[in-house]
């Protein structure tokens, strides 16, 4: 019995110590060796693994910098501080970069949408964007505020039936850009603190816009009349290139000829707003248009 018992441990052994010297070969031909450099791009990271600079982790946005294939300023979290880390690291010339936030292609409250619909389904919008007549407008926001519950960072709220974000916490990582089933979110470079942008994603002409959405961009191109470099006109909506936009322009003129107001400054408060708004709560996020009468339209502002 016990030669049996002596003869099966020792057969045990002997199968523990091959396997073991197999593992180790196998990990010492089949391991794979990461350049000191890739290493020390990967530390300089903050390692949120947040995809907002379209990799899925920290460690692969940075095998993408050390292989050539990803710029050294698409860290949103890091910012300018990293950018500049991993330029030094890389021994390239950092070129003036710009943090890249999201904005909203939708401003229209529910008082602003003309033929809301009654939906049933589960409470998300990527449901019912499966779902036909929902509201008038397709191409709107649905107002269920899946956006909202990707932000890990409180910087969204649901207010009215819109997404506010609020710019103070928000670090860029595309979250609500992929949560939105419609697509209204786009990150772009804030050059400046309040940026111009277009308030409604809807394609339509406008005649059809017009019966869905009193806030809709209708195509009139009074906007891209006024400044063709930064503004053009496509499939009936305005669009504005951020590549050519410089941050030094006055578009409060431009603005102002919109007919439906559908552009809109987003981003921080100004001054004036500020003091206008001390007495309640900070606001820093992108906020509804003011209603025209309304006793808060002083105290309301888009952007």
């Amino acid at each position: 019995m016990w030669i049996s018992v002596l003869l099966a441990m020792t057969t045990m052994l002997l199968l523990a110590a091959v396997c073991t010297a197999a593992l180790v070969a196998a990990q010492t031909r089949l391991a794979v060796h990461v350049d000191p450099r890739q290493q020390e791009l990967e530390s300089l990271l903050p390692q949120a693994n947040c995809g907002g600079c379209g990799f899925a982790s920290c460690a692969a946005y940075a095998r993408a910098v050390h292989r050539g294939l990803a710029a050294v300023d698409r860290c949103s979290v890091g910012g300018p501080a990293v950018a500049e880390r991993l330029a030094a690291v890389m021994g390239v010339e950092l070129h003036e970069n710009y943090p890249y936030r999201p904005v909203l292609h939708c401003t229209a409250t529910r008082a602003d949408r003309l033929r809301p619909g009654r939906y049933v389904g589960p409470p998300t919008c990527a449901a019912a964007d499966v779902v036909g007549g929902v509201q008038g407008c397709t191409f709107g926001c649905l107002g269920l505020g899946d956006c909202v519950a990707a932000c890990d960072y409180e910087a969204m709220e649901m207010v009215d039936g819109l997404p506010r974000i609020r710019y103070d916490n928000c670090i860029g990582c595309g979250a609500c850009v992929r949560a939105c089933p419609r697509h209204l979110f786009e990150q772009i470079p804030f050059k400046v603190e309040r940026m111009l942008v277009v308030g409604c994603a809807n394609r339509d002409p406008g005649k059809s816009v017009r019966e869905v959405c009193r806030v809709g961009c209708i195509g009139c191109g009074l906007c891209a009349r006024q400044r063709p470099e930064v503004i053009s006109m496509e499939n009936h909506l305005a669009r504005i290139d951020y590549h050519r936009y410089t941050g030094g322009e006055d578009w409060a003129a431009v603005a102002d000829k919109c007919p439906t107001k559908s552009l809109v400054l987003l981003g921080r408060p100004t001054p004036r707003h500020e003091q206008q708004l001390e007495d309640v709560p900070p606001v820093t996020f992108a906020g509804p248009p003011a209603r025209r009468g309304s006793a808060s339209q002083q105290l309301e502002w888009r952007g």
